[in-house]
């Protein structure tokens, strides 16, 4: 941890509070690989505010035309065979 004063870490349901998402979703996406990075506290998964801004920042759009990479789905990522 960088150690920064005023660092704050969201539980899941705060954190998909903070993003307009289920904690479902966000526990999916754990699941998944596709979500924001999170880490472990004993038992508990909590994320930190700037992370969960880099990752919502990866789903930035000018228009409806701009390219479709940054999308978060929760669903598994398929590998090539």
């Amino acid at each position: 941890m960088s150690g920064r004063v005023g660092q704050r870490f969201l539980r899941t349901p705060q954190a998909g509070e903070y993003l307009g998402l289920s904690s479902r979703t966000l526990e999916k996406h754990r699941t998944y690989g596709t979500g924001p990075v999170y880490r472990k506290l004993g038992g508990r998964v909590v994320y930190d505010l700037d992370d969960l801004c880099t990752w919502a920042d990866r789903g930035l759009r000018a228009s409806t035309s701009d390219p479709n990479s940054g999308t978060h789905p929760a669903s598994p990522r398929s590998y090539p065979p």
